[in-house]
């Protein structure tokens, strides 16, 4: 385990962050595909490739948050930085929120991004897109969304709908747009014309709003529609959803995991 990281003395003024961390919540327990953090994808444990990805896009040091011993060993000899957390974490965000107050107690990171321990073929730019919309002072959370193209993706309650307000003469034409949050949900919405969005489950966390958002109690839509961010707009923190090309690859099932041996040749 290995708790060193650089990090710059002080920060200057303003509300946009400057100085962000990168933090992946890892865990060996999976339903549907036991131990997948150690998973290989050629020649290297998922973790590693996903850590890699997030080193690749350059946005500030990385963090993988661990939940066993074994994950952060596979870290360290990589030659990156592994925290050991505890393994009762109910969800990655509660991981992340130990693991960057354990490695930076004087609260010089003003911004925490959290990348899913299962995305190996994350794009560098995508992780990069997520940060953007904290540079306006008003948002708390940032997170992404590509537009639904394909026509079951609309019904498939596993695909989650991010319902967004967009700036007038603004709406979700591609890459580089932006909007406000209002909803997410497993279902089809919002209805009437216009395109659907198929949210992404990259988290860019004002530190304060990540420290405020892991003290909230569990919301009862939250706990309806089983999604995690809607506990935050319950307690109208301010989400901003930005918009990306593609849908990275999360790895549950051993056929996500062949996909991803083949995109990673």
């Amino acid at each position: 385990m290995s708790h060193s990281i650089p990090v710059p003395p002080g920060n200057p003024p303003g509300n946009a962050p400057n100085n962000p961390i990168v933090v992946i919540p890892a865990r060996m327990a999976s339903t549907r595909l036991p131990g997948k953090p150690l998973a290989d994808i050629n020649g290297q444990p998922m973790i590693v490739q996903v850590w890699r990805r997030a080193i690749e896009a350059a946005v500030g040091p990385v963090v993988v948050a661990c939940a066993e011993p074994e994950i952060a060993a596979v870290i360290t000899a990589a030659g990156g930085c592994a925290v050991l957390t505890r393994p009762d974490h109910p969800s990655g965000s509660d991981r992340i929120f130990e693991a960057v107050e354990a490695i930076d107690p004087e609260r010089r990171h003003d911004a925490v991004i959290n990348i899913q321990g299962d995305l190996p073929t994350i794009r560098p730019e995508t992780i990069r897109a997520v940060v953007a919309p904290l540079a306006d002072p008003e948002v708390d959370i940032a997170t992404l969304a590509v537009v639904i193209t394909a026509a079951d993706e609309r019904t498939n309650p596993n695909v989650v709908k991010a319902v967004v307000e967009w700036q007038p003469g603004a709406g979700p034409g591609g890459g580089g747009s932006r909007g406000r949050a209002f909803y997410f949900t497993r279902a089809t919405a919002p209805t009437g014309e216009g395109p659907l969005l198929h949210h992404i489950g990259l988290y860019a966390y004002r530190r304060a709003a990540l420290a405020r958002f892991v003290g909230l109690p569990e919301g009862i839509l939250e706990r309806r529609e089983r999604l995690e961010q809607l506990r935050a707009l319950a307690a109208g923190m301010r989400i901003e959803v930005a918009i990306v090309d593609a849908v990275p690859l999360g790895v549950d099932t051993p056929a996500d995991l062949d996909r991803a041996r083949r995109l990673l040749v």
